[in-house]
């Protein structure tokens, strides 16, 4: 296909102000894809975007969207407890979806997307795409060839902090257009199993590869959060600690926190612990490894020293396909990187590697923690990628 995807974006809140919009606004990727609609319930504020970025339709009704909208494929990026019925209906109407973490919250709606998208011909890629990134795949590469030895465990996860109450695209609490965080504690879709540790779990399971059981202990430990002077009651588990089986003894404690600092290196990325060393980060036997890009990465803010990260400053975030440019300087370029694996896969027919079959794994994961966590056992799991 030798024009453009025309695609919609559907939720216009912080990841999609902060980063989805801006980056598919830019002319430079004008030949492959173009973006030609938004819909978001709060008028006022996919209006606004629509003028800011110049894109032509503008819905606030989903159906309504998707009957009259001009778009061949959608990116979904509104409160994750919607995936699937957006998904579905996307899927319906023959629409090809990328979908923003985390496609849907079970095993079951997974299966169902993934197998009417193939009864449809349609497309589906499901972020995050962490093995799109070249540390990953050489931390795969020096585990497979031997170097660390036998590898007995590994850890990884993400802590929420305050970090959705405080970002600062989310305006004033009091202002009429200011984005309310609320949904990232209640159910479904909320927590930071959902929200952050997907992220970790995509990287591990990538490298590691499908997971075979999981045991948990979970619960919420912070009942209230505040947005400005509005309190927020936690519906969902805040706070998480599971073991995984790989089998052959090969586990890994995951965690996913309602405390702790976001930013630490080890969030997002994980640490594989060997009888011949460990790889911790981006620290291979506490030295940095060397990994296709990592001469580019190191030129950055950052210095390359963070695995990954949300913002525009780490170099790490440079080296995912379609980084280039203007694109280095605005957020959420792993998003962006993953709606443009749709994009190539639509244009050139080249199946992506952040794949619907990874995310339901994945969610099966984190579906089955919540479940040995509240009856104490242990669940097997059976999806494979």
């Amino acid at each position: 296909m030798s024009r453009p995807i025309k695609i919609g974006v559907v939720g216009v809140g912080v990841v999609s102000l902060r980063g989805i919009i801006p980056h598919l606004t830019q002319a430079d990727i004008g030949h492959k894809v173009n973006l030609t609609a938004l819909c978001d319930p709060a008028s006022e504020r996919v209006i606004d975007a629509s003028r800011r970025f110049g894109v032509a339709q503008v819905f606030t009704d989903y159906d309504k969207f998707l009957r009259g909208a001009d778009v061949e494929a959608i990116t979904i990026a509104s409160p994750i407890g919607l995936h699937y019925e957006q998904g579905k209906k996307a899927l319906l109407a023959n629409k090809h979806v990328h979908f923003n973490k985390t496609m849907t919250v079970t095993v079951s709606e997974a299966t169902e997307l993934i197998d009417l998208a193939t009864q449809r011909n349609l497309r589906l890629v499901a972020s995050p795409g962490e093995m799109l990134r070249p540390h990953n795949r050489r931390i795969k590469q020096i585990i497979q060839s031997g170097e660390l030895g036998v590898v007995a465990w590994a850890m990884c996860g993400a802590a929420f902090g305050k970090y959705h109450e405080d970002e600062p695209e989310r305006g004033s609490p009091s202002g009429s257009n200011s984005i309310d965080p609320g949904w990232y504690f209640r159910k479904p879709g909320g927590g930071p199993l959902f929200d952050m540790t997907v992220y970790a779990l995509h990287g591990l399971t990538g490298i590691l590869g499908p997971a075979r059981g999981v045991t948990a202990l979970s619960g919420i430990r912070l009942p209230i959060r505040h947005f400005g002077n509005r309190t927020i009651q936690t519906e969902c588990d805040d706070n998480t600690v599971m073991l995984l089986d790989f089998g052959e003894s090969q586990f890994a404690v995951v965690y996913g926190t309602a405390a702790g600092d976001v930013r630490k290196p080890l969030d997002f990325s994980g640490a594989y612990f060997g009888t011949k060393g460990a790889i911790e980060g981006l620290l291979l036997n506490g030295a940095p490894f060397e990994y296709p890009g990592r001469s580019v990465a190191l030129t950055a803010p950052d210095a390359g020293i963070r695995p990954a990260s949300g913002d525009s400053n780490c170099g790490n975030e440079w080296l995912l396909p379609h980084i280039q440019g203007t694109h280095r300087d605005i957020p959420e370029q792993h998003v962006f990187a993953d709606i443009m694996e749709l994009v190539d896969w639509i244009r050139d027919g080249i199946p992506s590697v952040v794949s619907a079959q990874h995310a339901r794994h994945v969610i099966e994961i984190i579906e089955h923690a919540f479940l040995a966590a509240h009856t104490g056992q242990t669940q097997a799991l059976c999806t494979v990628f």
